[in-house]
C-alpha cells in the first residue's frame, strides 16, 4: 500500500523525504512531523513498491524501518545503495541493537534513530542528511 502523500514539480523535488515503514500509524505521525517542519513527503508502506520508486525518482533522503515483514531495512538500504547512490538514509526502527546499527552505519546511514524518537533531534537528523546531499530545507 502507499500513500503518496505529494506528487510536488521537480523544483521541490530536492526537499522532499521518503518515508518507509511497515506501520501506518508510523507513517502518519512521522509524515505529520516532517511536514510540519517545512519537508514535503512521499510515504510507502511496501518495500518494494518503494524501491521501484526510488529507482525513478533517485530521492535525496529516505527515512527507513529496520522491522519490516516483506523486506527488512537492511536489505532495503543495501538495494538502495544501488540503485540510487546519492540518497541519504536515516534508519528510524524500534530494534535498539547494536549489530543493525553498526551495520545500517558502515552501509552508509547517515543517522540511526529509536522509536520513540526526539522531533528536534530527529529533525535535525533529516537536516544533517539533506546538507551531506548538500541540500538544506529553506
Amino acid at each position: 500500500m502507499t500513500d503518496l502523500t505529494i506528487t510536488s514539480p521537480v523544483k521541490t523535488k530536492s526537499r522532499t523525504v521518503c518515508l518507509l515503514d511497515d506501520d501506518p500509524s508510523v507513517v502518519k505521525a512521522t509524515s505529520r512531523l516532517l511536514s510540519s517542519a517545512g519537508w514535503k513527503v512521499e510515504s510507502f508502506t511496501d518495500p518494494f513498491e518503494f524501491l521501484q520508486h526510488a529507482e525513478t525518482c533517485q530521492p535525496r533522503v529516505v527515512v527507513l524501518d529496520i522491522l519490516m515483514p516483506a523486506m527488512n531495512g537492511l536489505e532495503v538500504q543495501k538495494r538502495l545503495r544501488y540503485i540510487s547512490p546519492s540518497s541519504r538514509v536515516v534508519v528510524l526502527t524500534s530494534k535498539d541493537d547494536a549489530s543493525v546499527r553498526t551495520e545500517a552505519l558502515n552501509y552508509g546511514a547517515a543517522a540511526f534513530f529509536i522509536k520513540p524518537v526526539d522531533d528536534d533531534e530527529f529533525l535535525a537528523g533529516i537536516e544533517s542528511a539533506f546538507s551531506r546531499n548538500g541540500i538544506s530545507k529553506s
